[in-house]
């Protein structure tokens, strides 16, 4: 039998999944017990004794020939420890009485009302006294005696007592289970961090299963963070040391002829531009460390160091405010490429950002030919070129705009999502990051 109608009602969280998992059993005993307890204690147990002090009423009553006065000061009701006294019938109370926690109350007074069919009124004040109204001859007959001889005194007293301690017991298992959770949380947390590039101090600690994940999430960050080190010192050595013979290329074509130099300084252009390309890639979404800032102000003030640079783009919706904390380098250089990349394959490009109190969204987009939906996966890895796609006539690239711009939104915890705009028709570049 599936289970899965109950996954809307399971708490997320593990601190409230380990809760229920601790107040299940617990509130489950307290109601099997409360139950047997209500059958055989208040139910059981009080019906014999009500039944034991009927026949001691009948033979303190008689068979109801005898007037009330008759029944004063028999030997029988001393013997019986039955307070018996005659009352007009105006003192008669107008109905039954006991507490509303008084359990046992309502199996007294069923079973009296079951055995006497002249029985008025039951009042049931206190633990201390039953007082029973009966009516004969016009009269009223007041019986009182013991609350003990039908039932346990204070029998709630057995619930009040369960209910606390068993609140009491849960309270001291949470605190514990709290504090034994708390590892997990703190790694979970270390991780969250640095999935979205931050790097938090984290020490495994708590029980061995735990210790052991936490020595394996630092040996796991340990080693990205190794890989995307030695990634960035390679290229930046390569890019670096192929500099120096570019530089001496170029000055030995500025000796030669214009015309002649003309398609080899093309070429060096190129390779120029190629360098740049793998030196913004080795630095990928790394640079800097994340700070509270807020992306509304840093993309208006990207978009208008755009627009002195005569680049057709406009910021065309904000909503939302407050900071999140990002990579201002990084943001900054995502957001230049989606936008050069708009501008290159388009005639313009809009660029509009929505801060929630989840998610931050940034989109740009332009009015070129986009990106066939099938190749979209392929468009966002390093040195992809989609000439279908895209008209590569309209500039030139190393392909690693988008796969840059996937980085740094992986490295903020988000990611990259391409579409196709449904304002200007071209390709629509959202990068979304949770907060």
């Amino acid at each position: 039998m599936s289970l899965r109608w109950l996954k809307p009602y399971v708490p997320r969280s593990l601190y409230w999944r380990a809760t229920l998992l601790l107040l299940l059993p617990v509130v489950t005993l307290l109601l099997v017990v409360s139950i047997v307890f209500i059958q055989r204690h208040f139910e059981g147990v009080t019906q014999q004794m009500t039944e034991t002090v009927n026949r001691e009423i009948i033979a303190v009553l008689g068979d109801g020939t005898r007037p009330p006065e008759a029944l004063i000061n028999q030997p029988v009701a001393r013997t019986l420890n039955v307070n018996l006294s005659v009352i007009p019938q105006a003192e008669i109370p107008e109905s039954d009485f006991r507490r509303w926690y008084d359990f046992s109350g309502v199996v007294v007074i069923r079973e009296f009302k079951k055995a006497f069919p002249d029985l008025k009124v039951v009042e049931l004040t206190d633990d201390s006294a039953v007082r029973l109204y009966f009516l004969r001859d016009g009269q009223g007959i007041k019986l009182v005696f013991d609350r003990r001889r039908v039932s346990a005194r204070q029998p709630h007293q057995l619930l009040v007592n369960m209910v606390f301690f068993g609140v009491l017991m849960t309270v001291i298992s949470y605190i514990y289970l709290r504090k034994q959770l708390r590892p997990i949380t703190r790694l979970a947390r270390a991780a969250e961090a640095f999935g979205r590039g931050r790097h938090v101090p984290y020490r495994p600690t708590g029980a061995a299963e735990v210790r052991a994940a936490g020595g394996a999430f630092l040996d796991m960050r340990a080693r990205i963070e190794r890989q995307i080190e030695q990634r960035t010192l390679m290229l930046s050595g390569v890019s670096h040391d192929l500099r120096t013979p570019l530089t001496r290329l170029r000055l030995g074509l500025a000796m030669l002829d214009e015309e002649e130099a003309e398609p080899m300084l093309r070429d060096v252009e190129d390779m120029q531009r190629l360098l740049d390309g793998f030196l913004a890639f080795a630095r990928g979404a790394q640079e800097g460390e994340a700070a509270p800032v807020d992306p509304i102000a840093l993309v208006r003030q990207i978009v208008e160091d755009a627009q002195r640079s005569q680049v057709n783009v406009t910021l065309t919706e904000t909503s939302g405010e407050g900071e999140i904390s990002l990579r201002i380098g990084s943001i900054r250089r995502a957001v230049e490429n989606l936008i050069n990349n708009a501008v290159r394959y388009g005639s313009r490009a809009e660029v509009s950002v929505v801060l929630t109190e989840k998610s931050l969204r940034i989109r740009v987009e332009d009015d070129g030919p986009g990106i066939a939906a099938e190749n979209r996966e392929e468009a966002v890895k390093p040195f992809a070129r989609l000439e279908p796609a895209r008209n590569q006539n309209r500039g030139t690239g190393v392909g690693l705009g988008l796969s840059i711009v996937l980085d740094v939104a992986r490295a903020h915890g988000g990611t990259l999502r391409l579409g196709e705009s449904d304002h200007l028709g071209g390709l629509q570049a959202d990068i979304v990051i949770a907060r």
